[in-house]
């Protein structure tokens, strides 16, 4: 491969190169103007290479590459391939999360805000992303009371008996009975879209125009319902606003590292508003330039479902923003600039980026100094031979052998990996045997390992005792799995320590209640029991909820689902008037009636 001949016929295209090692896979994937002179820098004789790059060439068994017509299109396919085959060699973002939007679709006659999270090139606007998502949720608490902007799901072209408690309450003007025109409501709907999109001042001034008109025509209860809407508005703006500059869409990136680590916090501001944060951590950098780091992060980031703001502020300039402005402008359908600013309020926001990313580096540092701890203090108190980085938390629950259910939760360096919980319905195991439904539970989450589905655990923890340690065990040793360590974690009689028995001996090891090893021992395990616990509850009253209304003549699976679709609970269902389950889809007005004498019933 690394002949004089083959790097002689190397095609002098744009494109991208992936480097494999001798089982096949993708260890590096790049992307080069010319692709001939790009591969063959890394063999001219007498390079100097990085340890990062020696390394990765010495397993470098086999180069392929595909040609493409331009360099956006050969970014856009590293994107691509870098997000799909996640190459131990490339910088990687490890998050594959959809940011929530806000999505109004001010095309139809009663629009209504909704949390989406993919973009769609469908007519209607969308407002974020809102990260954490808790911002989005604050954010609609605040249009809720300040507009009254209808968010129920019904059909608002048809006409409703009675308005519900949002009209009660003035938080809606009940176009659903008539009360409001499609033209009245869009005046509100305007309302919103200037608070979302930073239009403060005409947003106040339409606010202001509307209770003057109210007064002049002596409808003071109107007026007084607008000026208390202006000082919630005003209220907020004051409160959240960090910029006076109006219309304002930017992402503000700043960056922070200490040796081979190196932090990203990426501040959202729209509308002259700071709507939502996001922090990545890259490992193993400590060879690779800010400007390499900063250029995977912004292709990787926006290559996901995205869209890229109208500016985007950086702390310096790339040198491959000729081809990544294009590329982000492609993705937003209209133009977007990159900025490196010098003075002014887009100083500030860097700044303020800069320093929570320096913040967060410190807090993420500290933070994997303890967890080095915490492994080490479990690995001695257990007299295993390594750290456990990674552990198992398994337990079942059931209630005398009903609705039976297992849960598995992972930790990695002392950090829950929710991502990576699973939870089994009992299948095999008939009535109340906690062993042997701890036992199904091993040996359908060995058969994942033994797929290579999940990585295996340096440790695994079982909520009992000896019997549910043995059964754990023997579903291990049928799969081949014995060496993987295992330990049951029970308190003593009287609940007055912890105990942990320990796998292949009747050994006990009591438990310091203020090691720091135990309280992670015990925060697993709990872990492990609330997720059973959540799981069995929702199985358990579905099942409740399913046998009640399956015992009603006339409700099928279809008018069922319906039901739950639009009241949601039993107790909803129970206390619903007949002319509310009347406005579920196929609920006719004697199987409404029939409904309601068969849940009075109970």
């Amino acid at each position: 491969m690394r002949s004089a001949a083959f790097l002689r016929h190397l095609p002098n295209n744009s494109g991208v190169y992936l480097m494999k090692n001798l089982k096949g896979e993708i260890v590096y994937i790049g992307k080069a103007r010319s692709l001939s002179s790009r591969i063959r820098s890394y063999f001219h004789c007498g390079t100097v290479h990085s340890s990062k790059t020696s390394r990765m060439l010495k397993e470098v068994a086999d180069i392929d590459w595909i040609i493409t017509s331009s360099d956006l299109e050969a970014l856009l396919l590293e994107s691509n391939l870098v997000k799909h085959h996640h190459p131990k060699f490339n910088v990687v973002l490890r998050d594959d999360k959809q940011y929530p939007y806000l999505r109004l679709p001010v095309k139809d006659d009663f629009p209504r805000l909704t949390v989406v999270r993919r973009v769609e090139n469908d007519g209607a606007l969308y407002f974020g992303p809102y990260v954490p998502a808790g911002a989005l949720r604050g954010t609609l608490r605040v249009i809720q009371k300040a507009f009254p902007l209808a968010t129920c799901e019904l059909d608002l072209s048809q006409r409703a008996e009675r308005a519900c408690i949002e009209f009660e309450i003035k938080r809606c003007m009940a176009p659903c009975i008539g009360n409001q025109s499609s033209k009245d409501y869009h005046g509100i709907v305007s309302q919103v879209r200037m608070f979302l999109e930073g239009r403060d001042r005409e947003l106040c001034d339409v606010l202001k125009a509307g209770m003057v008109v109210a007064a002049d025509r002596c409808d003071f209860e109107e007026a007084a319902r607008k000026r208390d809407q202006l000082f919630k508005v005003k209220r907020v703006l004051e409160k959240q606003r960090i910029t006076q500059v109006g219309m304002v869409e930017q992402d503000v990136i700043g960056i922070a590292r200490d040796q081979g680590l190196l932090a990203v916090h990426i501040l959202f501001v729209r509308g002259g508003l700071l709507i939502g944060r996001k922090e990545f951590f890259l490992s193993d950098v400590k060879e690779l330039s800010d400007h390499d780091c900063l250029r995977s992060i912004i292709e990787q980031f926006y290559a996901m479902n995205l869209v890229p703001p109208k500016e985007i502020l950086l702390p310096f300039q790339l040198e491959v923003q000729s081809v990544i402005i294009p590329w982000l402008s492609q993705r937003k359908r209209e133009a977007v600039r990159i900025t490196v600013p010098k003075r002014g309020v887009k100083v500030q926001l860097l700044a303020l980026a800069r320093e929570n990313a320096e913040i967060r580096l410190q807090e993420h540092v500290r933070r994997k100094t303890a967890t080095v701890g915490v492994s080490t203090a479990v690995m001695m108190v257990l007299g295993l031979d390594v750290p456990p980085t990674r552990i198992v938390g398994v337990d079942i629950s059931n209630t005398q052998g009903a609705q039976p259910v297992g849960s598995v939760v992972v930790f990695e360096n002392g950090i829950s990996k929710k991502s990576e919980y699973r939870r089994f319905r009992i299948k095999c195991i008939d009535g109340p045997n906690d062993f042997a439904m701890i036992g199904e539970v091993m040996h359908r989450f060995g058969m994942r390992l033994c797929a290579g589905e999940v990585p295996q655990p340096d440790l695994v923890l079982i909520d009992g005792g000896r019997g549910q340690l043995s059964s754990a065990q023997a579903s291990l040793t049928k799969l081949d799995l014995g060496e993987i360590k295992v330990i049951g974690l029970a308190k003593s009689r009287g609940g007055a320590c912890e105990r942990v028995f320990v796998g292949g001996s009747s050994e006990v090891i009591p438990l310091n209640p203020r090691s720091i090893a135990t309280h992670l021992l015990q925060r697993i395990r709990d872990e492990a029991h609330r997720f059973a616990l959540t799981y069995h509850r929702a199985l358990r009253g579905k099942g409740m909820l399913d046998s009640r209304l399956d015992e009603i003549a006339g409700i099928g699976k279809i008018r069922k689902q319906a039901l739950l679709k639009q009241l949601g609970s039993i107790d909803r269902i129970r206390y619903a008037t007949v002319e509310e389950l009347q406005r579920v889809p196929g609920i006719t007005p004697q199987i409404a009636r029939v409904i309601q004498l068969s849940l009075e019933q109970d």
